[in-house]
C-alpha cells in the first residue's frame, strides 16, 4: 500500500532543462563557442554540471579546466535559476490528487541544497513539500539508499509504503535498494539509448498523471 510519493526534481517533477541549457551556452558563449540546442542538451540535464559541461566541452570534473568552467556555469544558474523552469504538464494536478488523497509528498534530488530551495520556493512548491533531500544533505547521494531512507524517516512514513518517481538509472537504484517502488518517468531526461528493461523499476508512466494508477492500487 502506497502511504507516500517522492520525486526526483530535474526531468521529473520540473523541466529544468531550459535554464540549465541557458547556463551552459552562456559559458560557451563566453568562450567563443556555438550554442547547443536544446534538444541535446537534455538527455544529460539530470546530471549536472559535470555532465553538461562534459557535453559541452568534452571534459571530465579532474580536468584542469572543469572548476573554471563550473563556477561560470553555476553562476549564471543561479542568478536565472527558474526563469524559464516550470512544472511538467499534469503534475500540478497529481500534487493535488495526492494531497487529496492525505499522502505526504516529497523531493529527493542530487541537486545541491543551495538550488533545490529556491527552484522549489520560486515553483510555490517549497511549503508544501514535505521533505525535501538535496544532494548534499547526507553523506551520500543517488544512488546510495541513504537519501531515500532519510526522506521516508522526515516523513514517517516506512520505505516499502513509499513510490519514488525518477527518470534516470541511478533513481531506481536508489529505490531499490532502499526497498522503494520506483517508477521511472518516461517524459524526463533520458538517453534515447537507455535500456529501461535493465533498470528494475516497478512500472513506468509517460506523463505525471499516470502515476496515480500506482497510488491507487
Amino acid at each position: 500500500m502506497i502511504k507516500a510519493v517522492l520525486f526526483d526534481l530535474d526531468g521529473t517533477f520540473a523541466d529544468t532543462a531550459p535554464d540549465l541549457g541557458a547556463a551552459l551556452n552562456h559559458v560557451l558563449a563566453l568562450h567563443d563557442l556555438p550554442a547547443l540546442p536544446l534538444a541535446s542538451i537534455r538527455p544529460q540535464a539530470s546530471h549536472g554540471s559535470a555532465g553538461l559541461l562534459g557535453l559541452a566541452f568534452g571534459i571530465t570534473p579532474d580536468n584542469p579546466r572543469f572548476a573554471g568552467l563550473r563556477d561560470e556555469f553555476l553562476a549564471h544558474y543561479t542568478a536565472h535559476i527558474c526563469e524559464h523552469t516550470a512544472l511538467f504538464a499534469g503534475m500540478a494536478e497529481l500534487i493535488d490528487a495526492i494531497k487529496q488523497r492525505g499522502l505526504p509528498w516529497g523531493i529527493v534530488t542530487n541537486k545541491p541544497h543551495r538550488f533545490t530551495v529556491p527552484l522549489m520556493q520560486a515553483l510555490g512548491y517549497a511549503g508544501r513539500a514535505a521533505c525535501m533531500v538535496s544532494g548534499d544533505t547526507c553523506a551520500h547521494a543517488k544512488p546510495h539508499p541513504m537519501p531515500m531512507l532519510h526522506a521516508a524517516q522526515l516523513i514517517g512514513v516506512a520505505p516499502e509504503h513509499c513510490l519514488y518517481l525518477g527518470d534516470d538509472k541511478r533513481d531506481m537504484e536508489a529505490a531499490n535498494a532502499a526497498q522503494m517502488h520506483g517508477i521511472i518517468a518516461q517524459y524526463g531526461y533520458i538517453d534515447p539509448q537507455a535500456v529501461l528493461d535493465s533498470w528494475q523499476a516497478a512500472g513506468r508512466i509517460e506523463t505525471p498523471l499516470e502515476l496515480l494508477r500506482y497510488i491507487n492500487m
